[in-house]
């Protein structure tokens, strides 16, 4: 016997499920420029300064804000420089051979100018009244006159004027500053510090070119550098000295039994 259709369930009708997009939207996919912060990332110093060098060639009026700009060179930093032209002239040299002839002179003659360029053009930055420190003249001067030292000597006199007016202006740079350390605080950056033992040692390895700073400095600091002076270089003259150097090292009395009782 068969159900009547009457008697049957009601079948529900299922809903389909409405078809939806489920794609992700993406922008369109397109090479473009990197911005400018992600683009300096990948630069590494030299290209930096070319780009920069480029920029203030064809617009000078940035010059001038670069340089406002710029942190100001520190010692260490202008005589690591230095030293780079020095590597760079040492790595010049002709291999084997008579490192003084005229042929060796010839084959450094452009990584040396460049060297003894750089310096004319650092010393001034580190002198007064540019800079108003005197630790920072005379530490930069220190290092300055070591690179002198190691420049090359060539057995033709003629190549050497470069190296003797290199001295000279050290010379000069080495008056300059001592004289403006001699007015500030009675010379004490002067006398404290081994700066006469320091210019002493310079004037000698320069064969005597420094002899003039040697002096200047010796009448800045006064009776205590003067040759005729009581105790120059004699056991008194070295008591004084250490007496002086522990007054301004405050170290002075350390050490010594106080008395108690009466006197």
């Amino acid at each position: 016997m068969s159900a009547s259709p009457t008697n049957s369930p009601a079948l529900t009708p299922r809903t389909l499920p409405v078809n939806r997009n489920i794609k992700r939207a993406r922008p369109n996919v397109s090479g473009r420029p990197l911005a400018l912060p992600r683009l300096l990332e990948t630069l590494d110093t030299d290209a930096l300064r070319g780009i920069l060098r480029t920029v203030c060639e064809r617009h000078p009026g940035l010059v001038d804000e670069v340089v406002h700009t710029a942190p100001r060179p520190s010692v260490a930093s202008a005589l690591q420089v230095l030293r780079h032209y020095e590597s760079a002239l040492q790595s010049s040299f002709p291999l084997g051979g008579n490192s003084e002839s005229d042929y060796a002179y010839n084959r450094v003659r452009q990584p040396l100018g460049n060297l003894l360029d750089a310096l004319s053009d650092f010393t001034p930055h580190f002198l007064p009244p540019h800079e108003t420190q005197s630790s920072v003249s005379l530490s930069y001067l220190d290092g300055a006159t070591d690179i002198i030292h190691a420049l090359p000597r060539w057995s033709t006199p003629q190549n050497n004027l470069e190296r003797d007016s290199a001295y000279d202006e050290i010379c000069k740079a080495w008056i300059l500053v001592i004289r403006e350390a001699a007015k500030r605080g009675g010379g004490i950056q002067l006398q404290y510090g081994g700066w006469d033992q320091k210019l002493a040692k310079h004037n000698h390895n320069s064969g005597g070119k420094l002899q003039a700073a040697v002096n200047e400095l010796g009448s800045s600091l006064g009776w205590m550098h003067r040759p005729d002076a009581q105790g120059y270089g004699s056991p008194g003259g070295n008591d004084l000295g250490s007496i002086r150097e522990q007054l301004l090292s405050g170290t002075y009395g350390l050490g010594t039994p106080v008395k108690v009782g009466p006197w």
